[in-house]
């Protein structure tokens, strides 16, 4: 599913109260498995949504975070969340559309993007803006639900398996791990 203009999709609905996938216990331990600590080194999180993965990065893992959203409603919902004032930077911006060069880091550690890529319009354009944001050594966490194993009327939120071949190819490895529906990946570049 595809988004024309995403910010006026998102916003009514973290407006109105709507809440997605929480980040589960089983969740956090994948990401902790093949993130790891972040000993202050910088990480972005993509569609930060409510910014529970954006807190987990920061708090959990100790990554100097930057949580990314093109709704101004999820971003205001993030930021009502946060524990403290030291918790991750929270910026308005649409990654497909916006100059990443409004950025506060040239490069980062890792990059996240939780429940999103099923939605991007260029899949390729994204990746390339991804792969642009990695240094060597770097990590894209991709977290996204398979289609083939959602119920018909939800396999829009999913990909198919012909974008998860888009999505690993061209990194230098690419590893994977399943939650129920969902599948989460450790590209490298």
């Amino acid at each position: 599913m595809t988004i024309d203009n995403p910010a006026a999709y998102w916003d009514p609905l973290w407006a109105s109260g709507r809440r997605y996938r929480q980040l589960s216990p089983e969740e956090q331990e994948l990401t902790s498995r093949f993130l790891g600590a972040g000993h202050g080194r910088p990480a972005l999180d993509i569609g930060c949504g409510d910014g529970s993965l954006a807190q987990y990065l920061h708090g959990g893992l100790g990554y100097r975070t930057t949580a990314i959203d093109c709704s101004s409603a999820a971003l205001e919902v993030a930021q009502a969340e946060q524990d403290t004032s030291d918790g991750p930077h929270f910026l308005q911006l649409d990654i497909e559309t916006d100059d990443i060069r409004a950025l506060p880091e040239a490069g980062y550690a890792v990059v996240t993007c939780r429940l999103v890529f099923a939605f991007i319009k260029d899949k390729a354009a994204f990746l390339d803006r991804i792969r642009y944001l990695l240094p060597p050594g770097g990590t894209f966490w991709v977290v996204t639900p398979l289609a083939e194993r959602l119920p018909d009327e939800r396999k829009c939120i999913g990909i198919s398996p012909q974008y998860a071949e888009l999505l690993t190819a061209s990194w230098s490895s690419a590893y994977s791990a399943d939650l129920d529906t969902l599948r989460c990946y450790a590209l490298r570049p």
